[in-house]
């Protein structure tokens, strides 16, 4: 039986690093994985990580800033074992998986 596993991630990072596990460690078809805003308006989450925050390289500037709006979902339609993916989203940081 098929069912949606979603995890909530307040970063962008954090949401691609999920994808990633899921996709090349866990063989989770890409197809399967869907990424959105959980609200309305575009996001980067609700805090700056990886490329939405300075560069740290002496001359570079940051152009522009992240969308920090709400939470970022990722969800994976699966018909395997859910807790393998449950647990994935967590260790790669979501703050809640349902």
């Amino acid at each position: 039986m098929q069912q949606t596993i979603t995890g909530e991630f307040t970063t962008r990072r954090a949401a691609e690093l999920a994808v990633e596990r899921l996709v090349q460690e866990h063989e989770i078809d890409r197809k399967q994985v869907t990424v959105k805003a959980k609200g309305r308006d575009n996001s980067a989450g609700t805090k700056p990580a990886g490329a939405d925050t300075q560069s740290g390289h002496p001359g570079e500037s940051k152009q522009g800033d992240p969308e920090l709006n709400d939470v970022i979902e990722v969800s994976v339609a699966a018909s395997g074992d859910a807790s393998v993916i449950k647990a994935a989203m967590k260790d790669a940081g979501a703050s809640s998986v349902s």
